[in-house]
């Protein structure tokens, strides 16, 4: 176990200006108030805070963070409480114990609405102070080094937890190194047949190729020295779940991976980046298509490097990153580099004011931003872990803005990465100067230009081929709007035509005073549940007049037949244009309608309005419920081209070309056959039903006129269900 001289130490060696005062008396109190207790392994629990301070030590982090490791269970295993802490170490110190504390009583691994929710209070808690977050990830690192002392039914849920959640937001901030060590440890736990498996076949490898390492290592530093840069080299071999996921990613075994070794080199200032990655080209093949420029086009999470392949020695293919020593400060530690004392700096204000440099924070701010965003815990959770989880392709603006997408992003994901609007009103894209599909898969380095349309509003079914979280969670928002706006339409329409019915004027703001009354927190809301058939006109009536409401229809003896009994053309009504208009509309499911034909609407909550042919008999099973009856009539510009669902029942003479003969004749006059059943009448004739789509109604019956002109049809019957 870490004396307290040591821990002292181990700081002073990067911060010779530390709070020696601080460390000490944090160091005394965590070990006076957790005492007796023990760890699940027998070890005195104060082991692990002082390892969760070494950790921090190794990151590198201010006095503060190094006193929060020590004191960050205090409060939630011991008799310790905030305002005690706040006396002792001051608020700020207190603050980060308190925000550790309520992240240790999180579950992210339960029943999924509430492991979004709790993940929302994960993000909250370190959104003030990203401190928060980095003690978090050391005290997590340490508990999952020492996981095998925890009972097995535990074991798997908090390896489960790291790889979900830890191992990626480390990595998310750069923390490459220790999301790399979470990862493996997680995956020994989760799966250690395929863990033990792999290692004993790197074990084996690593005989089998020894001294390769050294002979690469050597070879690199010469070619180097000769061409004037001074450069570290060094080797490592990639951990077992990295080799893991690959196998698992191009679905291949683990003899076809060909480069299981890795190589960093690190050189003196940028340019020699380049210089060095020219000397390794020229030295050895590439492997093309493996080359990757990390500097010009950094990630997300601030990480900077020149990536390639090449075939090395012994025909072994070795990738290379190449990198400055503080772009390599970056890669190790990711936003805690932006935390780093300069010129002997101190301070936990040091620490913030740095790391709001870094992109991995801004980011960070940017997803907490998100929950402003009226998205459920659940679509949050989905659009955070997407975040988490990608690797990235870089794509640009015509006027050269990058975009950075995650692999296998489209031009729908490019739109909403631009802005959420773009996205909403994009109608088509220009993918490096052509007009391509919006499910275009994007690659490294394509121009893409979005084509867009106010009147655009993003389908439903985006939300499918989207990849990012951002296009998915606004097509989402998106299309729930559009359908309260349509509901809200058909609410307008349904009160505009109740309150002409009773003799009494309309507008929104008659409606604002009742509200309260109604239940509904505005008035589109109250618009919406009319027009769902959540709310009855009757009711908002009654609201807004209690004297008229009985000329409205409250009354059973005063209210009025339903619509198809009218036979006045005064009273107002809903236009209809089709399936693409704004109101959410439907078809008789039997038989359809077709404009040219009288027709009727019926209320169906939650669904919209169903129209129907004013002949259908499906109607009579309404006449007890007039209040679901709605005036509908059709607005359809006569140069329209949307079809309309009609069923017409043909039946024919059962001979060879009989079928064919009928869907020439429907195919030649521009009809669409959407579905067709058949029913065997007997040896000689069989019924036909056929799902039609045609424009109208004498667009239907020029069908069916030609369709009775031909010699193997008996009859033909349009079915108005």
């Amino acid at each position: 176990m870490m004396r307290q001289y040591e821990l002292v130490e181990r700081v002073t060696r990067y911060n010779p200006n530390t709070d020696e005062a601080l460390l000490n008396k944090a160091y005394v109190y965590a070990m006076q108030k957790h005492g007796t207790q023990k760890r699940a392994s027998g070890d005195p629990y104060i082991s692990h805070p002082l390892e969760v301070a070494a950790i921090l030590t190794d990151l590198r982090l201010d006095d503060a963070s190094i006193a929060v490791g020590l004191l960050h269970d205090t409060i939630e295993d011991t008799d310790a409480t905030r305002t005690e802490i706040d006396t002792v170490f001051g608020v700020e110190i207190g603050k980060l114990v308190d925000g550790l504390t309520k992240i240790r009583r999180l579950d992210l691994v339960t029943r999924r609405a509430k492991q979004a929710e709790n993940f929302r209070k994960l993000l909250l808690a370190v959104a003030d102070d990203v401190r928060v977050l980095l003690v978090k990830l050391a005290d997590r690192l340490h508990n999952m080094r020492t996981l095998q002392y925890v009972p097995p039914e535990k074991r798997a849920a908090v390896a489960e937890e790291t790889m979900e959640i830890y191992a990626p937001l480390a990595g998310r901030m750069g923390m490459q190194d220790l999301r790399d060590e979470l990862e493996d440890l997680s995956f020994r736990n989760l799966n250690p047949d395929a863990y033990a498996t792999i290692s004993e076949r790197l074990a084996r490898l690593g005989e089998r190729s020894h001294g390769l390492s050294g002979e690469i290592e050597t070879e690199l530093k010469r070619r180097l020295v000769e061409r004037g840069i001074a450069a570290e080299v060094y080797g490592r071999r990639k951990r077992p779940y990295s080799i893991f996921a690959k196998m698992q990613r191009k679905s291949v075994a683990f003899e076809q991976l060909s480069d299981l070794y890795g190589f960093r080199v690190i050189v003196p200032q940028l340019e020699d980046c380049y210089r060095a990655l020219g000397i390794v080209h020229t030295t050895w093949p590439s492997v093309p298509g493996r080359f990757k420029d990390y500097i010009s086009t950094p990630k997300q999470n601030d990480y900077r490097s020149l990536h390639t392949t090449v075939v090395g020695p012994s025909r072994q293919r070795v990738e290379l990153q190449i990198r400055t020593a503080e772009m390599n400060r970056v890669a190790e530690y990711g936003i805690a580099a932006h935390a780093l004392y300069k010129d002997g700096e101190g301070g936990g204000r040091n620490i913030v004011r740095l790391t709001q440099e870094s992109r991995a924070y801004a980011w960070l701010r940017r997803t907490i931003d998100m929950l402003s965003e009226g998205d459920t815990p659940e679509e949050f959770l989905e659009h955070t872990k997407l975040e988490l989880f990608h690797d990235q392709v870089f794509c640009f603006t015509p006027k050269g803005m990058l975009i950075a997408l995650p692999r296998g992003a489209t031009a729908i994901d490019f739109a909403y990465a631009v802005h959420t609007d773009v996205g909403n009103t994009c109608v088509g894209a220009k993918i490096n100067g052509r007009i391509m599909p919006l499910v275009t898969e994007l690659a490294n380095g394509d121009e893409v230009e979005i084509i867009r349309s106010k009147a655009q509003t993003p389908p439903a079914a985006w939300e499918s081929i989207a990849v990012t979280g951002k296009a998915k969670s606004a097509i989402r928002r998106a299309t729930r709007e559009a359908v309260r706006r349509q509901y809200g339409g058909l609410g307008r329409h349904i009160l505009e035509r109740a309150f002409e019915r009773a003799g009494k004027p309309f507008s929104l703001e008659v409606l604002e005073p009742a509200l309260q009354r109604l239940g509904q927190p505005s008035v589109l809301d109250l618009l919406t549940a009319v027009g769902r058939g959540e709310a009855r006109s009757e009711d908002v009536l009654r609201a807004v007049d209690p004297d008229a409401a009985g000329g409205a229809g409250t009354n059973g003896s005063r209210r009025p037949p339903p619509p198809r009994r009218r036979t006045t053309t005064e009273r107002p009504s809903i236009p209809i244009r089709g399936l693409k208009g704004d109101l959410p509309v439907r078809f008789a499911p039997n038989g359809g309608a077709l404009p040219g034909d009288r027709i009727v609407g019926i209320l169906t909550p939650g669904e919209g309005v169903t129209i129907y042919p004013i002949q259908s008999p499906a109607l009579k099973a309404f006449d007890d419920e007039p209040d679901r009856w709605v005036d509908v009539r059709w607005d359809v510009e006569p140069d329209a081209d949307e079809r309309f669902p009609a069923q017409i029942i043909v039946e024919s003479i059962n001979e060879p070309g009989s079928l064919a003969g009928i869907a020439q004749v429907i195919g030649e006059n521009d009809g669409n056959i959407d579905n067709i059943k058949m029913i065997r009448k007997g040896e000689d004739a069989h019924e036909m039903a056929i799902d039609l789509e045609v424009f109208d109604l004498k667009h239907l019956n020029r069908i069916i006129a030609q369709l009775r002109a031909r010699p193997t049809v008996s009859t033909v019957s349009r079915v108005n269900g």
